[in-house]
């Protein structure tokens, strides 16, 4: 690998930002896009389909061979709630190779024998985010479960302004309004709260916490493989 590409991406993954690496294997010439590049590059449709799958692979453009190399920071989950739904929720994450952390103030129910093997943060959201986990960014997933403005809230406003990749909160229509009230009076946009996945999850009729952990999980993936350009966001 050229020493300038390989001083670009290493620069970009401790920025944790997506690059690829394009190399033109006639001529052996390579050129790094950084995410916020794809979309006003020549190859944006490509590019951008590849950054959705997470996968390198070869290419072939205008006769001439290339290899798409993806780098992409790894996917972090924040659950917020230690509920029943967040306890078959996070094997599978882990399943899907997702690094997941559970927020919950409520120590009677943030548990290591309620949840063997997940980094805990028993702290309020504001707190947490303050520098107790790693800051959120377009790599991050949060999942609002607790049912508790108090809790809720203040991780969806952080999610919301560290452009998360994907918003859910858990709570009926009814619950969702008055939750839109809340974000509205505080200033956030109508497009902003509409980023809110709510009720979460896909609509397969789930109706136990493991069904609604399923449907929660199957809409993440579904937002982490929608291809989003840098002009898209």
């Amino acid at each position: 690998m050229q020493l300038d590409a390989l001083t670009a991406l290493n620069a970009e993954r401790a920025a944790r930002r997506a690059a690829i690496l394009v190399t033109d294997l006639d001529g052996g010439t390579q050129r790094v896009v950084r995410e916020a590049e794809i979309a006003a590059d020549p190859l944006a449709d490509l590019l951008g389909q590849r950054l959705a799958s997470g996968k390198s692979s070869l290419a072939e453009v205008e006769g001439r061979p290339l290899f798409l190399t993806v780098q992409a920071p790894p996917v972090r989950l924040v659950i917020v709630g230690a509920v029943h739904i967040s306890q078959a929720l996070c094997p599978m994450a882990t399943a899907l190779d997702l690094d997941v952390a559970v927020i919950d103030p409520r120590t009677a129910f943030a548990t290591p024998e309620r949840f063997p093997g997940i980094d805990l943060v028993t702290l309020w959201p504001d707190e947490a985010f303050g520098g107790a986990v790693p800051a959120l960014d377009r790599y991050c997933a949060v999942a609002a479960l607790t049912h508790d403005p108090k809790i809720d809230d203040p991780a969806l406003m952080a999610a919301l302004r560290a452009d998360c990749f994907y918003v859910g909160a858990l709570g009926s229509r009814k619950t969702h309004a008055a939750r839109v009230a809340r974000l509205g009076a505080v200033g956030f946009t109508e497009d902003a709260i509409g980023r809110i996945a709510a009720p979460i999850g896909l609509d397969i009729g789930a109706v136990s916490p493991a069904e609604i952990a399923v449907s929660i999980l199957g809409q993440i993936v579904e937002a982490q493989r929608a291809p989003r350009s840098a002009a898209a966001r």
